[in-house]
């Protein structure tokens, strides 16, 4: 038994330094244009390192993040997933530790008009050798495969995060328009009974009425759309939140308030702060440490055995003193699976290209979210400020033209046109301040935020 020992020894020294593990180079550099050219920049600091809660200051809009964090199926189930890989992990590491197994018998003879009485008892361990690097190759590709599931997870939350306050802020929007649209409701009825006196003073005549009474029957068919989109954006949220259909409790889009400026930090924390990203990271690496396993099937397996034994038999005790003890090492060479084994790793060494360029698409994806989010949220900017000048402007032109309408012949058109015009800026307006939520909220997603 010791010169089993001594040479399954000898053996694994000579053959330690033959190990084909290689260890998965991490990603430490993305290009820094991967924003756009007018988007390089070198501030470190990033909106995606804000909370969501630090972001959304609005506090039903925080119960509703909060509800949905705990309710909704899809991040529930991506849990699950996450947890069902940390078990693949800890078989995985279980791999290294022998191999118990413990047996035991007895039996009972009849001869002779004597009975006797027999007793074995065999414990056996079994222990396989990582000369080759496979089982650390499996055992890496598991924990890639659990972090894959961590970041798939946290990709689910972003999302749903994004997704509840994007469908919130629809709300608001919506309710703004309803606001507005009511409002004007009242002013072309106004105008309305403005234009029957002046027909009834002769200063106006049927066809002006029929046209504002055709404005007005407009704006009320409107105001019914607006509030059945209402209705089904909140079927939408209750859906997020895992809840039957019903009212949302909900702020006001003019008391809500963001940062004035942003920071979107540098292209490599993209690698840091997008799950998705890192989720594409981990399918790669897993990929590469499926070839590790793949190659190392071209390696003898060194499995070391051992058993212990106890016996008796009748009256008669065998071995009382001491165990029966064994010890043997074995090297099984892979002979006959050579061609199945070039094919495996064939295949495991094209998952692993293929593993390669969808992170490389994962990423320039990742970048041109960010340049979209960025310039959406610049565009929305803009048109705000520029719509607000408007609809002071366009105020000042419907007071006036309605004053002219009672005390000078000005044309019923101007007075429908200018309401008319109004009204949609006013829309435009409420418009305007979601998109420019919106584009916060896109690119606080596409940063990777809401991970907090």
């Amino acid at each position: 038994m010791k010169r089993i020992i001594i040479s399954t020894l000898i053996l694994l020294e000579i053959l330690s330094g033959c190990s084909v593990y290689k260890k998965f180079p991490q990603t430490t550099s993305v290009d820094r244009n991967l924003y756009g050219k007018e988007h390089a920049l070198e501030d470190t600091t990033s909106l995606a390192t804000l909370s969501w809660r630090e972001l959304f200051g609005d506090a039903c809009l925080q119960r509703l993040i909060d509800t949905a964090l705990v309710r909704n199926t899809d991040l529930r189930t991506a849990r699950l997933r996450a947890g069902q890989a940390e078990a693949a992990l800890l078989n995985a590491r279980l791999s290294y530790l022998p191999s118990v197994n413990l047996k035991a018998e007895s039996g009972l003879n009849h001869g002779d008009g004597s009975t006797s009485k027999t007793y074995h008892i065999n414990g056996a361990v079994s222990w396989e050798i990582d000369i080759f690097g496979k089982l650390t190759s499996a055992k890496r590709e598991a924990q890639a495969s659990l972090e894959k599931s961590y970041a798939y997870k946290q990709a689910v939350q972003t999302s749903l995060v994004a997704s509840v306050a994007s469908t919130y802020y629809t709300l608001l929007m919506l309710d703004e328009q309803v606001l507005i649209a009511e409002e004007a409701l009242q002013s072309w009825q106004q105008t309305v009974s403005t234009l029957r006196a002046l027909m009834l003073a002769g200063k106006s005549n049927d066809a002006a009425v029929l046209q504002a009474e055709v404005n007005r029957a407009t704006l009320e068919a409107s105001l019914l759309s607006i509030r059945k989109s209402l209705k089904e954006t909140e079927n939408s949220m209750c859906l997020l939140l895992a809840q039957t259909p019903k009212s949302i409790e909900r702020g006001k889009l003019s008391m809500q308030t963001f940062p004035d400026s942003v920071s979107i930090g540098i292209p490599v924390q993209l690698l840091a702060n997008r799950p998705d990203v890192r989720e594409a990271e981990m399918t790669l690496a897993k990929a590469f440490y499926a070839t590790n396993v793949a190659r190392a099937a071209f390696y003898p397996t060194i499995q070391l055995s051992g058993g212990v034994g106890w016996t008796n038999n009748g009256d008669v005790v065998l071995n009382p003193g001491q165990w029966l003890l064994n010890a043997i090492g074995s090297l099984t060479q892979p002979l006959f699976n050579y061609g199945r084994n070039i094919a495996n790793l064939r295949t495991a060494k094209a998952e692993q290209e293929i593993a390669a360029l969808a992170f490389q698409q994962k990423l320039l994806a990742a970048g041109s979210e960010v340049n979209n989010a960025l310039v959406s949220l610049q565009a929305a900017k803009k048109r705000l400020t520029i719509n607000a000048q408007s609809i002071v402007s366009l105020q000042e032109v419907v007071r006036k033209i309605k004053l002219l309408m009672r005390h000078s012949s000005v044309n019923y058109l101007e007075v429908l046109t200018a309401q008319q015009t109004l009204l949609e800026a006013q829309k435009s307006l409420a418009q305007d301040k979601f998109d420019e939520i919106q584009g916060i909220i896109s690119l606080y997603h596409a940063l990777g935020g809401g991970q907090q």
